[in-house]
């Protein structure tokens, strides 16, 4: 599926947001059938999203090492 239009600019929490809106419209069940399927359309894509930001994140957090001395000796890639 391709990146809804804007998606792949809008950064975490902007898209977040958004996607938070579309929900709450959805759960509410007032929006009309066709809008309904083309706004969780752009929900999954904004989720997509989401989702690859937050791997990229997450491949960027390292660990703190602590050496014999209890100060800091360096940093190593977090477990996954």
């Amino acid at each position: 599926m391709a990146a809804a239009p804007g998606v792949k600019d809008l950064t975490f929490e902007q898209a977040l947001k958004e996607l938070e809106g579309i929900v709450g419209r959805l759960e509410q069940g007032s929006v009309p059938l066709e809008e309904s399927i083309t706004i969780y359309e752009r929900g999954d894509a904004l989720r997509a999203h989401c989702d690859k930001l937050l791997k990229a994140a997450e491949a960027k957090v390292e660990k703190i090492r602590v050496g014999a001395d209890g100060k800091a000796a360096g940093v190593e890639p977090l477990d996954e």
